[in-house]
């Protein structure tokens, strides 16, 4: 593995990544509506070849693999051994698809190889993004292209915003992180991500915003789905790195604020909540 996205690779293959793996049914039914809108824009031809970045568990994957079909290809690469191997566990037999541990900004691809660079919120996390997409472009054919989704900014998704709203008052105020630093909202301003990419060599570069009502967790009654969503809150994202080191009466009065939010959201089966997202295109010149 190299040296670059040192604390991106120590997370996701441990704590953050086995969290993953354990909210894999959850967390890809939350994002499948952003992940179905990437590969709209991708439009994966029958044949073609698609490197996917930061793959995780194989959802978009598999999904990718169904468009292209037997005579084409689909390569899955994460840093997070846990997921990629959750990934394996769910490919099919005969599906034109392999599954990797590598990281993309710096792995060994073969040049010139791929139609379609893809990724479903994999993309944020690189220490050097610029170089990172300058590398990955590499693997791309001439005139090849780029399709992925990424987060915009905190206040606009509330599976960030309504828990650490909730717990204001709770837990002392933390310094804003820096806007700019590898994350999932690293790429939350529109005019960064044109700039990385252009840096990067791309050209035709469109950035759309896409927004969604999304489920998070579920449970066969309203009370369920709300205790559901409050328990994955706990275990994965922000919150629960705000929480490690609280003692439990600071953690009992932050789960009763953040299912008192969650409360506030529509909810049968599932808590729906907002999600804001940049579905971003590019190419890579045809020469």
């Amino acid at each position: 593995m190299a040296e670059k996205n040192v604390y991106q690779v120590a997370d996701w293959n441990g704590q953050s990544g086995e969290r993953w793996v354990a909210y894999q049914a959850r967390l890809d039914a939350m994002l499948a509506v952003f992940g179905q809108a990437a590969v709209e824009a991708a439009a994966p031809a029958i044949g073609e070849s698609v490197l996917d970045v930061g793959c995780g568990a194989g959802a978009s994957t598999l999904d990718l693999a169904a468009r292209v079909g037997a005579g084409g290809h689909v390569l899955g690469v994460d840093i997070s051994e846990p997921l990629i191997g959750r990934a394996r566990e769910r490919a099919p037999q005969h599906t034109p698809v392999l599954f990797q541990v590598a990281d993309a900004s710096s792995a060994e691809l073969p040049e010139g190889a791929f139609d379609i660079l893809f990724s479903r919120f994999g993309v944020m996390f690189f220490d050097d993004p610029t170089g990172a997409f300058a590398h990955m472009r590499r693997a791309l054919k001439p005139g090849g292209r780029v399709a992925f989704v990424c987060w915009r900014g905190m206040a606009e998704n509330d599976w960030v915003r309504l828990p650490m709203g909730a717990i204001k008052g709770i837990l002392p105020p933390t310094a804003p992180p820096d806007p700019e630093a590898s994350g999932p909202f690293s790429f939350g301003d529109r005019g960064r991500v044109a700039r990385i990419l252009t840096a990067a060599g791309f050209t035709a570069i469109a950035i759309a915003p896409f927004n969604a009502s999304i489920p998070f967790g579920g449970g066969r009654t309203r009370d369920a789905a709300i205790d559901d969503a409050v328990e994955m809150t706990l275990e994965v994202g922000p919150l629960s790195r705000a929480l490690a080191d609280q003692p439990d009466d600071i953690r009992a009065r932050a789960s009763a604020a953040v299912r008192a939010a969650f409360a506030d959201r529509p909810a049968e089966r599932s808590v729906m909540i907002d999600g804001a997202a940049w579905i971003v295109t590019a190419r890579n010149p045809a020469s």
